[in-house]
């Protein structure tokens, strides 16, 4: 049995960057795309079992640019996130949607591929080692308190924000002790110099550049499947068939089962600088940190050998 398993969702449309996907855009030396490097950490740091969430229509490009390769390194299993992955009695309701449902359903795809804690991440962006060996660690020793026990990795907002236009962030609370106290789902923060704003209709709202922020790397349990089964029927039940824009979102429900006492989040702290591609033009830029990354001796070139 896997002792830990990696979770990576893969699946989004990336309709900031443009055409091409964008969780395959070559950003290493030698083709390696980000996921290289994260499944890289991850093993490095004990994880022995990944799981890509993609959409079936990825899958023969996927497997050609990284599945491949990973399969031969770890043992590799894929998820499917698709817009008709729901309940027969709501499939007409939302007939006409196109947008994919969000990470809360991108962690359910998983449920009958992973019986053992894991740690949940974006494809597109760049965690750094630290933070993989923080959740291993937390994974392979959780705390029995009668209450479902879950772990964040947090980082600084200003470690997380793109030159080339707003991102979506999960602002925290936090409790002396390191416990999660609230998340809220920040839209559209911009880099203006060193500080973090938000822009709206002539405004301009300034953010804690060092507040602790959510990237989606979650550290669950296989009992927090039963949760997001749940949580989403109730969802598309409450959601307008007109509201395309709807998505269920694992800062979101965690905020809420958070509100309810339903569970404690452990707050693990990384200070690496992110990176990642959002918009086309951030490409550039993080070619040039993996480059700074392999100079510094963090990764070999190539990667794999």
């Amino acid at each position: 049995m896997s002792k830990a398993a990696l979770v990576i969702m893969a699946a989004g449309i990336g309709s900031r960057f443009g055409g091409g996907l964008k969780q395959l855009a070559p950003v290493g030396p030698n083709g390696e795309i980000i996921m290289d490097y994260s499944v890289y950490d991850a093993v490095e740091a004990g994880f022995d079992k990944v799981v890509f969430v993609i959409r079936r229509e990825m899958e023969k490009e996927f497997r050609e640019v990284i599945g491949s390769r990973i399969e031969k390194r770890v043992e590799t299993c894929y998820a499917y996130q698709e817009l008709d992955d729901i309940p027969t009695e709501y499939a007409g309701k939302f007939a006409g949607r196109t947008k994919p449902w969000g990470t809360g359903q991108a962690v359910l795809c998983c449920r009958d591929i992973v019986d053992t804690p894991f740690l949940v991440i974006n494809a597109d962006d760049y965690y750094g080692k630290s933070a993989f060996h923080e959740a291993y660690s937390y994974l392979t020793s959780i705390p029995d308190t009668g209450k479902i026990q879950i772990c964040m990795i947090s980082f600084v907002l200003k470690n997380t924000l793109s030159a080339n236009g707003g991102v979506t962030r999960g602002v925290c609370q936090v409790d002396s002790d390191g416990m999660l106290t609230s998340i809220r789902e920040t839209h559209n923060i911009e880099k203006d110099g060193c500080r973090a704003v938000i822009r709206t209709e002539g405004n301009m709202k300034e953010l804690d550049a060092d507040a602790p922020v959510s990237m989606n790397m979650w550290g669950l349990t296989p009992e927090f499947f039963g949760i997001l089964k749940e949580g989403f029927d109730t969802f598309l039940k409450e959601t307008h068939p007109e509201d395309v824009k709807a998505e269920y979102l694992l800062p979101t429900i965690i905020g809420s089962l958070l509100q309810k006492g339903d569970l404690e989040v452990k707050v693990l702290k990384s200070e690496d600088q992110w990176f990642g591609v959002t918009y086309r033009e951030d490409r550039e830029a993080v070619e040039e940190a993996v480059a700074r990354l392999i100079q510094k001796g963090v990764y070999p070139s190539p990667l794999y050998v």
